[in-house]
């Protein structure tokens, strides 16, 4: 899928199919780049989030854009989600620490020892929103789980977006254990961090995907 990505985002960066311009069929795509139509789809969904095209029902995949600036996850834009982020999921993972009851706890490392087992990408995704829903959750305020409830589809896209692209799965795995054990202990301090370090992680893959075509650039921090 990141191939062929990398094809038709260079592409339409190159000129070679300009704003405006309808991009050849799915069957004629799948036979010039020799895929199956299911990677094909994931290519032009990540375009589509990237904001290069859009898809019109019994139309055709557009160009509307030669280059990536703020990705859209469902209703928001990258940006404006990544900050609505900082400023609710960093303070609520602080309250959870010290608000946090056995069950939370138990719910938590549940979903997390799911999350590092599982091998299915969509699986994980689900479980990803559940993931920061329950961090929610043990802040013991239900209008920090309405707002996660909101932001959970846009959660949901971007998480498949930087799982497919920027190989986040384990990454973010490690950084969610991290997350528990500073609730586990009950350390207010070492939630903040760990969620802030969790975001930043987020971000900075984002914007190696947005920054270089088709995958992200090495990141000295990933082993």
């Amino acid at each position: 899928m990141e191939a062929v990505l990398t094809h038709l985002r260079g592409a339409i960066e190159r000129g070679t199919y300009a704003i405006g311009d309808k991009l050849p069929s799915e069957a004629e795509l799948c036979r010039t780049l020799e895929v199956s139509r299911p990677v094909l789809r994931e290519a032009l969904r990540a375009l589509q989030t990237m904001g290069l095209t859009v898809a019109k029902t019994g139309k055709g995949t557009f160009v509307i854009a030669n280059t990536v600036e703020d990705p859209t996850f469902g209703d928001y834009a990258a940006s404006d989600l990544m900050e609505v982020r900082r400023h609710v999921e960093i303070p609520v993972a602080g309250y959870a620490a010290l608000r946090r009851t056995p069950e939370n706890l138990d719910h938590l490392a549940h979903l997390l020892d799911r999350m590092e087992r599982e091998t299915d990408t969509t699986a994980w995704v689900a479980m990803d929103t559940l993931f920061h829903l329950a961090v929610a959750e043990a802040a013991q305020n239900p209008v920090f789980r309405r707002v996660i409830e909101e932001i959970r589809d846009a959660l949901a896209r971007q998480s498949a977006f930087l799982t497919e692209l920027g190989g986040r799965r384990e990454q973010s795995n490690r950084e969610h254990r991290a997350i528990v054990e500073a609730l586990t202990d009950g350390s207010e301090a070492d939630a903040v961090a760990a969620m802030s370090h969790h975001l930043d992680r987020v971000e900075t893959t984002l914007t190696d995907i947005v920054r270089t075509p088709g995958t992200s650039t090495p990141d000295p921090h990933r082993q």
